[in-house]
C-alpha cells in the first residue's frame, strides 16, 4: 500500500515535544504516528469489540447450538 500525506493542526507544545522525543530516540516522524494512530485505532476497536460482548452476552441465554441452527436450515 503507498503512502499519502495527511496534514493536521496540532498545538506548538505537542509538536515540540513529539520531534524532541523522536529526535531523542532515533525515530523517524511517519514512523511515529504511523504506529500511534495503528495502535489507538487497535484499542478503539477492541473496546468496541468488549462491549459488543457485554451488551450481547444475555442474549447468548437464548442461542442454540450451531449444529442446531443448521439442522434446522437444512445444511
Amino acid at each position: 500500500m503507498g503512502k499519502v500525506t495527511f496534514a493536521i493542526k496540532i498545538s506548538e507544545k505537542i509538536i515540540k515535544d513529539f520531534k524532541a522525543f523522536c529526535k531523542e530516540h532515533g525515530i523517524k516522524y511517519s514512523f511515529f504516528v504511523e504506529e500511534a494512530i495503528r495502535r489507538k485505532l487497535e484499542e478503539e476497536e477492541l473496546k468496541e469489540d468488549l462491549l459488543d460482548l457485554k451488551t450481547h452476552r444475555k442474549e447468548e441465554e437464548l442461542a442454540i447450538p450451531f449444529e442446531e441452527y443448521l439442522r434446522e436450515r437444512g445444511v
